[in-house]
């Protein structure tokens, strides 16, 4: 057991420093490596197992849903970037340049993709003309380049993995309904898969994409009261369109303007799921995202038999879950330690007097209980409990969001909580950007979002006390 102590205690606790905690799993439970590349990580097996998850669960939903998987290029040239006007001024500050190939200087700079809008309409305004062409329904998974300068793993890098969709419509209201559309695929993925509840909303004027006509968010709390987007998606109008020409024929032989969205996920969401249910034992990973759903670990293997029935365990548990056995020459308490550490949501141990008792010992990492079950009906208990699992941590989640959503009247309270009891704050806004100037200037919170489910806490602004007809929800974020 000292071993198993030393191990849990080499996590800083996220009360003390929920930074610290934070840098402290990701090394610990394996999950990246910090490289020579300043701000870029090296995204390990085990974390980029829990990416290789997120990304078959989404992409999925994305081919339910008719989209199709593209690739564009790394680079863009500066004469397309420089196109749509808002677009190239958003992301100026964040783009790397590209200046020579070997020792000849290139003839025009190309950027590395911070986001790849031009490309796409460059592509759409090739291959559009009529409105049979439409809709073009575009998914692109790549990594992405921007300057940080203030980096940390999964949730601010340089580089970053994502997905990137891309979409043309004939109106105004498909491509509208495409943009909601999306929203709802990443906030169900988001409950039903990594058991993170979402606040859906819109962003304001300030905090929208650079281009669009409107940008969608689903944002989570995580444990320390920040706020963190999980995902966004933007109505582009024919903002795009216009600047890349991209028009097609209608029924009536009139020439349109495309209307367009774009919607993106990235590699931010494993930080998402360390800082939402993580605890100082380390990872906690929901069932449907976890890389190893049940890990073995034999108690006394070198006795006879107890290996092999923890391989006949083994080849049943396969069949419904993703199941790893350790017979690693560790002790069973140093393989507790590091499997509490990496998240895995079941471990079975079983030694000599259990298998006697044709039984074993399930330890479920959300609440670290222990359950006695029968061998002969192991694959249900199994299937079962991780179900149980699944559900309590989105339900766990969801509670401690609740019970960290407070309500301000005025800037006073707003400051209060943001210092004092940092979470989500509900609270009035007159729409005005220098009152939302203000909050953020005299509190450090942003406009997270103006939430499709409105309530009214008062009738006037908590900034300037002005009529207010919007609920905003308030927060400090990443």
């Amino acid at each position: 057991m000292g071993k198993n102590k030393k191990l849990v205690e080499a996590i800083t606790s996220m009360d003390v420093d929920f930074a610290q905690w934070y840098t402290d799993i990701v090394k610990k439970a394996e999950l990246v490596d910090y490289s020579s590349v300043k701000g870029c990580m090296i995204i390990r097996p085990y974390g980029y197992a829990i990416w290789e998850n997120i990304q078959q669960d989404l992409d999925r939903r994305f081919k339910e849903t008719g989209h199709e998987n593209v690739y564009m290029p790394m680079f863009i040239p500066e004469s397309l970037l420089q196109k749509e006007k808002d677009h190239v001024e958003g992301f100026a500050p964040e783009v790397a340049w590209v200046t020579h190939f070997g020792e000849e200087k290139l003839t025009e700079k190309l950027c590395v993709r911070p986001t790849s809008e031009t490309l796409f309409c460059e592509h759409y305004s090739k291959i559009v003309q009529s409105y049979n062409d439409l809709p073009k329904l575009y998914n692109q998974w790549c990594s992405v380049v921007r300057c940080e300068k203030t980096t940390r793993p999964f949730l601010r890098t340089t580089e970053f993995l994502w997905q990137e969709g891309h979409t043309v419509h004939a109106t105004a209201e498909e491509s509208m309904e495409e943009t909601k559309r999306m929203l709802n695929v990443y906030a169900s993925f988001c409950e039903e898969f990594l058991a993170i509840p979402v606040v859906k909303g819109q962003k304001t004027e300030k905090e929208k994409f650079a281009g669009a006509e409107a940008t969608f968010t689903i944002e989570s709390l995580m444990h320390d009261g920040k706020a963190l987007q999980t995902g966004t998606s933007h109505n582009f109008g024919d903002n795009f369109a216009k600047a890349f020409n991209i028009q097609y024929t209608d029924k009536n032989g009139k020439l349109q303007y495309v209307h367009e969205t774009s919607w993106g996920m990235t590699t931010r969401l494993i930080g998402a799921v360390i800082m939402v249910h993580g605890d100082d034992n380390g990872l906690v990973l929901p069932p449907k995202v976890a890389p190893t759903q049940v890990v073995i670990v034999p108690v006394a293997q070198h006795k006879e038999g107890v290996l092999e029935k923890a391989n006949e365990l083994k080849e049943k548990i396969a069949k419904i879950a993703r199941v790893k056995l350790d017979d690693k020459d560790k002790m069973p308490g140093w393989k507790f330690a590091e499997y509490e550490m990496k998240g895995v949501p079941v471990r079975l141990e079983i030694g000599p007097k259990d298998i006697e008792n044709n039984q074993c010992v399930l330890v479920r990492r959300d609440t670290l209980e222990k359950t006695v079950v029968s061998l002969d009906n192991l694959e249900e208990s199994v299937k079962e409990l991780l179900l149980n699992i699944q559900v309590n941590m989105l339900e766990k989640a969801r509670k401690n969001r609740d019970e960290h959503t407070y309500v301000a009247k005025n800037i006073e309270e707003l400051k209060g909580i943001v210092e004092n009891t940092p979470g989500f704050v509900k609270a009035m806004w007159c729409g005005d950007r220098a009152c939302e100037d203000k909050i953020k200037e005299e509190t450090g919170a942003t406009s997270r979002c103006i939430p499709f489910e409105q309530e009214k806490h008062s009738e006037e602004c908590v900034c300037c006390g002005k009529k207010a007809e919007k609920m905003v929800y308030w927060g400090r974020a990443y």
